[in-house]
């Protein structure tokens, strides 16, 4: 009896300790810490990628700078789940389309975007995509 008391102590500690655990956890994926969260652009030009996969969607972009130079951008966005709630699919855009990202840029000053809205082919999709 008593070797059946000490387990559930174990399992009880275990799971007390998962429960109060697991929020940090969930801060620290979601950090927005390599962005610039008070600053927001817009970078316009092509697709050349979109992966709608797990944890999030990421689209590849080809878009010209001020003095006309050709760069490849990154952004990221939410879940997969979270964009079909909005009506996206794995299919809503394909390499060539026309598409103007909004979001927080990378503060190390690299070609990455933290997406908050999105317009392809001139029509806005979903905006507010926060995490």
């Amino acid at each position: 009896m008593e070797s059946f008391i000490v387990k559930n102590r174990i399992l009880l500690a275990t799971l007390i300790a998962t429960v109060l655990l697991f929020p940090v956890f969930l801060l620290a994926h979601h950090s927005a810490a390599a962005y610039e969260t008070q600053k927001q652009i817009t970078v316009t030009g092509s697709v050349t990628e979109f992966h709608f996969v797990n944890p999030h969607v990421l689209i590849y972009m080809t878009a010209k700078d001020e003095g006309g130079t050709v760069r490849k951008w990154q952004g990221e966005l939410t879940s997969p789940n979270r964009l079909v709630r909005s009506g996206w699919n794995k299919n809503i855009m394909k390499a060539g389309d026309p598409i103007a990202l909004t979001g927080y840029p990378a503060k190390d000053g690299g070609n990455s975007i933290r997406i908050t809205k999105v317009v392809l082919k001139g029509q806005p999709l979903a905006s507010d995509l926060e995490y």
